[in-house]
């Protein structure tokens, strides 16, 4: 028997299917964790079963947004700056078909990267913000004004990635 926060009594339940325990049931008890017998079972079927690395969804360029259509939702959000968004449309739906393009050795798209520079407040963030949103993609902000190098007083790069790993899951 475990006891809840209320110090009730309760029979321990899998932390993975929430089976709770019995004659017939079986646990392993871990630090704050109880885990069934079946659960062990798919877990080593998994383990045993063949490795794979799975990979994320692959967006297909049929099902791409175009640079046109990307650049009228921005019209919705973002007044002026026309170049800019012609010019992202382009760099996001390129560098997603270069993605595509790695599973189809016969295709080579070259990498291309894009700095934005602009007076602040004139829409370089907010640009990039809702080209994440119509492509439901994790966005991440970070002051580079702020890094430091590691065991100093402030913050560094590990903390940035780790704001992007949080965003993303």
């Amino acid at each position: 028997m475990t006891k809840d926060r209320s110090g009730t009594e309760q029979s321990p339940c899998c932390s993975f299917c929430k089976e709770v325990q019995s004659n017939s049931v079986r646990m392993i008890k871990g630090p704050g964790i109880y885990i069934c017998e079946e659960c062990v079972n798919i877990c080593k079927e998994l383990l045993d079963g063949p490795r794979y690395r799975q990979s994320s969804p692959t967006i297909h360029v049929d099902k791409l947004l175009t640079p046109k259509e990307i650049v009228e939702f921005l019209h919705d959000y973002v007044i002026g700056q026309d170049y800019a968004k012609k010019v992202l449309s382009v760099a996001v739906y390129n560098h997603f078909k270069r993605i595509n393009s790695l599973l189809n050795p016969i295709v080579e798209i070259g990498k291309s990267n894009i700095l934005m520079i602009g007076p602040t407040g004139s829409g370089k963030t907010y640009l990039a913000q809702n080209i994440a949103r119509i492509l439901d993609v994790p966005f991440a902000i970070a002051d580079a004004t702020a890094l430091t190098e590691a065991g100093y007083v402030g913050e560094d790069v590990e903390n940035i990635l780790l704001r992007l790993y949080q965003v993303a899951a």
